[in-house]
C-alpha cells in the first residue's frame, strides 16, 4: 500500500470527501499522527485511506477550514472518489 503525504494546499475534491467522510465533526487530538519528515521536522497529519493509498494529510487551521467550507458547499455524494495523483507528493519521493 502506498503512503502519500499531501498538503492541504494540494488538496483536491476527492481527498476532502474522504476527509468530511471520515471526520465529519472535525479530527481529534487522538486522530493525528506525529512524525518526522525527511528533513526531521516534525509533521502531525491525519490519515484517510483508499483501497490501495494512504493519505496523511498535514494538519494546520487553514485544513480545517477547508474541510468545514467544502462541507458545506458541496454534498459529499456529488463528488467521485477517484484521486488525481498529480496533485499529490509520494512520501517516497521525498
Amino acid at each position: 500500500m502506498r503512503r502519500v503525504i499531501v498538503d492541504y494546499k494540494k488538496l483536491n475534491k476527492n481527498i476532502l470527501n474522504l476527509l468530511v467522510e471520515k471526520f465529519p465533526d472535525g479530527y481529534a487530538d487522538r486522530d493525528i499522527i506525529s512524525f518526522k519528515n525527511h528533513h526531521n521536522e516534525a509533521i502531525e497529519a491525519v490519515e484517510v485511506k483508499t483501497s490501495d493509498t494512504v493519505y496523511l494529510v498535514k494538519i494546520s487551521k487553514r485544513l480545517a477550514d477547508t474541510m468545514e467550507s467544502f462541507e458545506d458547499e458541496t454534498s459529499v455524494n456529488e463528488i467521485p472518489n477517484e484521486v488525481n495523483e498529480d496533485q499529490v507528493g509520494n512520501m517516497d519521493d521525498k
